[in-house]
């Protein structure tokens, strides 16, 4: 594979457009928070008189029912910006037959009789820069995912996806090769989340870009269709399963630190990217002149393990990926390696793009909602870093575990938990555990029992 052919088809965002025109600037994308807290108030008044300096928790008014009676609670950061850069959305997905020609609708309604296939969505999406890429995301991508599903709706209804959805077969043999690849109806679905994740992001940065505004966000988007539930992440974001004797992650970060080799091949292959002004190896500090001629620990896009060479001159050169933990940056300037927005940002004093080394490409997991059976108190937890960032997995179990058998009849007793959850991330006497977070904490708990057992 040339260099040339890998820039020309691989590398993500494609051959940079040419600037466009100057023309009218639209207007700034409008703040506002998700739809369905329209009406609410602090759901944390107890705790607010405990500590005065305690954040307020919002919640949905109790009135207001969310999909399988989902809990949401959200807090805004500590002051470290006016606004609240987290993003939700949740609702039911109706998705139609895309192009319903009248000779195909008595084989189109034998298939499906109400010619809908019925899910639901549940997202979070974690802004910087700002709120506006979260906020264009949160109002966008439960669109571009129904039009992408009601464009390959019969590949998601069929047993096994046919190989041509045109109506026209090509070759007698083309069920048994889609049987010998293992390509299944749930497949399709992923494919089309994947599309819609790359859809929302070309959106984001036209608006974004025609209100002369910039930013990002992460994206983590859970989908329930035909008994499954399937979790797409792009970003730091969470999502587990809390079952009585199990808890499953659902998704991976995706950071620098995660994705190291990702970028560095990327480096490796279009070097120019970054511009003679970082280096793509790895070191496990900083290099100083002193180094030079030394021979030390080093890694490269190929390398799991570790190796050593001798240090010259263009080592000294900031690191393509440098820190640990939650302190480690893309080119010294995000903390994240997938996401949705981001087209205009460039390292600091430079004309060095970070967009090419970013991936709108969610990672998708898939829970068979139907088989697992699940249980009374069996959740979904998903939520943005700043909730991950003080709670492990298994603190949040534990939490759900103590919380839920003694709140059964509490129709609210999910977003209670939210709540919760959030809270024991303040800092307040009563907090099951250490630490604060000062990050804004968005937070959806869905629970599997009533859903999983009335699936469309």
């Amino acid at each position: 594979m040339s260099a040339g052919w890998f820039r020309r088809r691989l590398l993500p965002g494609g051959p940079l457009p040419s600037p466009r025109p100057q023309g009218p600037r639209a207007s700034p994308v409008p703040y506002r928070r998700p739809r369905f807290l329209r009406g609410s108030g602090s759901g944390s008044a107890d705790a607010s008189r405990r500590c005065r300096n305690v954040r307020p928790v919002r919640s949905p008014a109790r009135s207001r029912a969310l999909p399988w009676n989902a809990g949401y609670a959200e807090v805004i950061n500590a002051e470290k910006s006016e606004f609240n850069e987290d993003q939700a959305a949740c609702g039911q997905l109706n998705i139609q037959r895309a192009e319903l020609g009248a000779e195909e609708d008595q084989e189109w309604l034998t298939l499906c009789p109400e010619e809908f296939l019925t899910g639901h969505y549940w997202a979070l999406f974690d802004g910087h820069g700002g709120p506006s890429a979260a906020i264009v995301a949160a109002n966008t991508l439960h669109t571009c995912l129904r039009r992408q599903l009601e464009a390959v709706v019969e590949g998601v209804a069929a047993t096994q996806p046919p190989m041509n959805l045109s109506g026209r077969c090509v070759c007698l043999s083309d069920p048994q090769f889609v049987e010998e690849k293992g390509i299944r109806a749930e497949d399709v679905v992923i494919g089309a989340l994947e599309n819609a994740f790359l859809e929302c992001d070309e959106v984001i940065g036209r608006e974004l870009e025609a209100s002369g505004q910039g930013g990002g966000c992460t994206a983590l988007v859970a989908v329930s269709l035909q008994g499954k539930l399937y979790v797409a992440n792009a970003g730091d974001s969470r999502a587990i399963l809390v079952r009585r004797d199990e808890v499953r992650p659902l998704s991976s970060e995706f950071t620098p630190e995660t994705e190291r080799q990702r970028l560095q091949q990327l480096a490796f292959v279009c070097p120019e990217l970054l511009a003679d002004e970082f280096t793509r190896l790895e070191f496990p500090r900083r290099l100083k002149g002193d180094d030079l001629g030394q021979k030390v620990l080093f890694r490269d896009h190929h390398m799991i393990g570790w190796s050593y060479k001798h240090v010259e001159k263009s080592d000294l050169k900031y690191p393509l990926v440098h820190g640990q933990g939650k302190q480690a940056r893309l080119l010294g300037t995000l903390a994240v390696s997938r996401g949705l927005g981001d087209h205009q940002l460039r390292v600091l004093d430079t004309n060095i793009q970070l967009k090419p080394f970013l991936l709108s490409v969610p990672q998708v997991t898939v829970l068979d909602v139907h088989q697992l059976e699940p249980q009374e108190e069996d959740v979904i937890v998903m939520a943005t870093d700043g909730l991950w960032d003080v709670l492990s997995n298994e603190q949040v179990a534990q939490l759900v575990r103590s919380f839920l058998p003694g709140n059964q009849e509490d129709p609210h007793r999910f977003s209670e938990l939210a709540q919760m959850l959030i809270r024991s991330t303040q800092g307040t006497e009563d907090s099951p555990v250490e630490g604060v977070s000062y990050d804004d904490v968005s937070v959806f708990v869905i629970p599997l029992h009533s859903g999983g057992n009335n699936y469309c």
